[in-house]
């Protein structure tokens, strides 16, 4: 079963990323879903989204006011006993793994930041 799991959260991870591409257009700003865990009823699936850019609130509004249409699209898409209902999170990983890097390279060359 967790297998199933697994290969749903990848196929809708891939629609889900398609169907925004396509339907939704974000001014300036690169929007990615990074993961989605489904429930394991299928009931919900909880996509994971990373906005690089300013708007990051706005952007995710927008996913949201548009949360019907993309499930639409995705049932045309997917085929699973249910359609799941969407939840999107902001996933801020990227942002923190960029400043950690940036952290260690403080660290690494104290002299880098007076240049």
């Amino acid at each position: 079963m967790k297998h199933r799991l697994l290969r749903v959260n990848e196929l809708l991870k891939r629609e889900l990323s398609t169907i925004i591409q396509r339907e939704i257009s974000f001014e300036g700003l690169l929007v990615t879903v990074n993961q989605v865990d489904v429930t394991p009823d299928l009931k919900f699936a909880h996509a994971y989204v990373s906005v690089l850019g300013q708007g990051q609130a706005a952007a995710m509004a927008k996913l949201e006011e548009k949360r019907t249409v993309l499930q639409a699209a995705l049932a045309k898409s997917v085929t699973l006993k249910y359609t799941p209902h969407l939840v999107f999170h902001l996933d801020d990983s990227i942002e923190r793994g960029a400043r950690v890097f940036e952290i260690l390279r403080e660290i690494e060359d104290p002299k880098a930041d007076e240049k």
